[in-house]
């Protein structure tokens, strides 16, 4: 019979040595099938969807590039390249792009053809399917219409000329459009398994991919596998066998985990850490500017009070990007002024910049109090107002922040945090009064910050401006040749909800990763997109 309470000596002995490395903070890294290799990857938070043409957050769109390949792709540095298609053709006017596939298959082993390609577009375009990203398509003729329900799928400017070349009609020329077809809501989506189990085809088990990787399992809460696709195009140049993709919203306890070895990179760190980290795990920290932006955003749809352009600028004006910038992250951010990142390509030199922004700190204090007066908040009646946040370390570090720079002018705020998908979940219903979010850059033009003013935009217009005259200068330029002339209209665009105080900019990203120095294949970029195609580990 079983001496029930009694340890064997073995057992006790191996339970012993358990709890001992436990103790002593030994790896807990997943373990790798013997020959293979295991990239072990931190993801910052747990993805809503794994569904290109639902997808709205980055750290979705990382686990999707990996998995799906459009017409163009990221190379290593994040320029566009060749991706599904393995060549293309424009006509001299800019408005038809030809694309020739190249011979592929999905990863159960049918072929990838034009037809997945229309169909894609197609599904994202469809209003049924709400993609939050279909703006990014009117650039494609017929786009809005078909999104806006006026016409039908047969009439979009895309058509697949035979199995393997697909053709793109544009509404106007875009020389961008290889760095737009990088982006995850242009991607193609596998026909046959979709008409099959609807939105469900995203599931484990039903996920078919074109890229370098195919969906094996997702545990909610605590990762994401993905295993090398053998039908991949370039599989023979894949190394990775396998990716754990793990949310780590608490960065810190991620940083911990890449020093044990228990991850071989994190995709973000806490800023102000940065010079501790340096010294700590050196070479493994990496920061570098970023195509991106922090700001804030008001919901003026439902919140009277921001529907007046004094309570925005007085708001505005008292956030104190130097403090945050350089004395609350301290990891190369810079105060921003204004919403297109200064690196940005195709701009004007010195851009555009709120018209306060060289007025000191403390008299914009003074300022934003007589705003707030003239507004009807005083101290008998202050403005009370919520913003809502994601809740990882470093922005919460910054709202707070915010939150104290307007009290300090008689407004009284609290805090609302959330895990990240639900906050934006929020910021998408306009279920929030003041959001707080980054914008980074799907492709490397000021439009992609610009566009999301546009009063078309949808639900990525956070704050629902709408301003006729700016949707006139971002069409102008749509149709403007001359790069110069382009740049100089979009910076009168800028000009404009700057003026408007249409949202708060707060600071430049710079990108922050943490990248064991067993990886190889990593650049950094500064639209910090990394596939890990191009990886592998020493």
């Amino acid at each position: 019979m079983a001496d029930v309470g009694v340890l064997k000596p073995l057992t006790a002995v191996l339970l012993a040595a358990t709890w001992l490395a436990a103790c002593q903070g030994a790896p807990q890294r997943a373990a790798c099938p013997a020959g293979k290799v295991c990239l072990e990857y931190g993801n910052n938070s747990e993805p809503q969807t794994l569904d290109p043409g639902k997808a709205n957050l980055v750290d979705e769109a990382s686990i999707i590039g990996d998995l799906i390949e459009g017409l163009t792709t990221d190379a290593p540095d994040a320029t566009p390249v060749p991706g599904a298609a393995a060549r293309w053709e424009t006509s001299p006017d800019g408005l038809v792009w030809t694309f020739h596939l190249r011979e592929a298959r999905w990863s159960d082993g049918r072929p990838v053809t034009a037809d997945d390609f229309v169909y894609g577009l197609r599904r994202t375009l469809d209003p049924k399917t709400a993609s939050i990203y279909a703006y990014l398509l009117y650039v494609i003729k017929g786009g809005q219409a078909l999104n806006e329900g006026k016409a039908t799928p047969e009439t979009l400017g895309a058509v697949a000329l035979d199995a393997r070349t697909v053709q793109i009609t544009l509404e106007h020329p875009a020389p961008y459009l290889p760095e737009l077809l990088k982006h995850q809501s242009f991607f193609p989506v596998p026909k046959h398994v979709v008409e099959k189990y609807g939105d469900g085809w995203v599931k484990p088990g039903r996920f078919v991919s074109n890229g370098a990787f195919r969906l094996t399992s997702w545990r909610l809460g605590d990762r994401i596998t993905v295993e090398k696709n053998p039908y991949y195009w370039d599989a023979s140049n894949v190394c990775i066998d396998r990716v754990n993709y793990y949310p780590t919203p608490d960065v810190v306890t991620a940083e911990r985990r890449i020093a044990r070895g228990e991850l071989d990179l994190n995709t973000r760190f806490q800023s102000n850490r940065y010079e501790r980290l340096q010294k700590t795990m050196p070479g493994v920290p990496r920061t570098g500017v970023s195509l991106a932006t922090a700001y804030m955003s008001f919901n003026t749809r439902d919140v009277a009070a921001f529907r007046d352009i004094r309570v925005r600028r007085a708001l505005s004006m008292t956030v104190d990007r130097d403090f945050i910038a350089r004395k609350l992250l301290r990891a190369g951010q810079q105060p921003a002024y204004a919403f297109v990142p200064p690196i940005t390509a195709g701009y004007v030199k010195n851009g555009p910049r709120v018209a306060w922004a060289d007025m000191p700190f403390a008299q914009r204090q003074v300022e934003a109090k007589r705003l707030l007066a003239a507004a009807g908040f005083t101290a008998k009646r202050p403005l009370r107002l919520t913003i809502t946040t994601p809740n990882n370390t470093d922005t919460l570090l910054l709202m707070e922040a915010i939150q104290a720079d307007w009290r300090a002018v008689g407004v009284e705020v609290k805090l609302a945090q959330y895990e990240s998908g639900v906050a934006f979940s929020a910021y998408r219903n306009r279920d929030y009064e003041v959001g707080s979010m980054s914008w980074y850059g799907d492709f490397n033009d000021p439009v992609t910050f610009l566009g999301l003013f546009k009063s078309d935009t949808g639900a990525q217009n956070y704050g629902d401006y709408k301003n006729p005259a700016y949707d006139a200068l971002l069409a102008a330029a749509d149709q403007e040749p001359d790069r110069a002339r382009r740049a100089d209209i979009l910076a009168q665009a800028e000009n404009l909800i700057l003026d408007d105080e249409a949202t708060i900019p707060i600071y430049f990203v710079v990108n922050r990763n943490l990248v064991s120095k067993r990886i190889t294949g990593w650049v950094d970029n500064a639209p910090n997109f990394h596939r890990t195609r191009w990886m592998c580990l020493k």
